[in-house]
């Protein structure tokens, strides 16, 4: 049995082979003609969803027993027994299905380890590269690719030149594109699942804005990434974002900022001069 009260960055390795372990899953499927199921909110489920989701829940409960797991594929989890839970695994198997139908390559496995509603451990897996993006509280952010040497991201401070955003692909919304708008000028890269926020965590793009739904499970992993990396995950009034506080598993809107000092809220819709 592993404490991870005092120490999450020492589960670290651990959870990045589970990450592996589920994206390996995820590869043997990838390849196959697998059949597309939809759940009541449209959203696609394959066996690749169902089979990440079982390697990343036997994986975690035997690695810490005695820390709850909830993962998108058994949310169904009761609001007055998940308030009672100050520690737990929130994990998304497959982020990203909608990519990994299309075969672009651009999903994930996300794995949070949540205290006290704020991601305290994060891993972003991302089976098709073998690139891992994972972070702790107090032992920094990093990046590996494959079985090579992990280096450390950072966030960037917002720079003169056009916002460098990253954009859903999959997503789109007006009111993401009268955001942009008002933002003046900015290049957008189009990228699936949690890489928006990695690409903001390693300081490759200034702002990921998320003005449509997503749920708990999607953001936590790299926000924990994110912000361990120097940048801010909030919502739109720019406050952090939490986890566990209500009965619903939905997210505010929210920005993912690379410079914690920027307020992008100012840009919205009735804010903006």
């Amino acid at each position: 049995m592993n404490d991870v009260s005092d120490q999450p960055s020492a589960l670290l390795p651990e959870v990045c082979r589970l990450g592996q372990s589920a994206g390996a899953a995820i590869m043997a499927i990838y390849s196959t003609e697998f059949d597309v199921e939809h759940k009541a909110d449209d959203s696609p489920l394959t066996a690749a969803d169902m089979a990440a989701h079982h390697a990343l829940v036997d994986g975690l409960a035997a690695l810490t027993p005695e820390v709850p797991i909830l993962s998108e594929e058994s949310a169904d989890i009761p609001f007055e027994e998940r308030a009672t839970w100050q520690r737990y695994w929130l994990i998304d198997p497959l982020d990203g299905t909608r990519e990994f139908v299309k075969r672009n390559g651009e999903f994930t496995v996300n794995v949070a380890l949540i205290d006290g509603g704020q991601p305290v451990l994060g891993v972003v897996y991302v089976p098709v590269t073998g690139v891992c993006y994972f972070a702790a509280q107090g032992h920094g952010a990093h990046k590996r690719i494959g079985d090579g040497p992990s280096h450390p991201i950072h966030s960037r401070a917002l720079g003169s030149g056009p916002v460098a955003i990253a954009g859903s692909r999959s997503h789109p919304s007006a009111r993401l594109e009268a955001f942009l708008d008002r933002l003046g000028p900015h290049e957008i890269v189009r990228i699936g699942s949690s890489l928006k926020s990695c690409l903001v965590a390693e300081g490759r793009a200034d702002l990921y804005p998320r003005l449509g739904p997503t749920s708990e499970w999607d953001t936590a992993a790299a926000q924990c990434i994110v912000e361990v990396a120097g940048g801010r995950v909030t919502d739109t009034q720019m406050r952090p974002l939490r986890y566990n506080t209500k009965a619903s598993l939905l997210n505010p809107h929210f920005f993912v900022s690379g410079d914690p000092d920027a307020d992008w809220s100012l840009y919205l819709e009735g804010n903006a001069d």
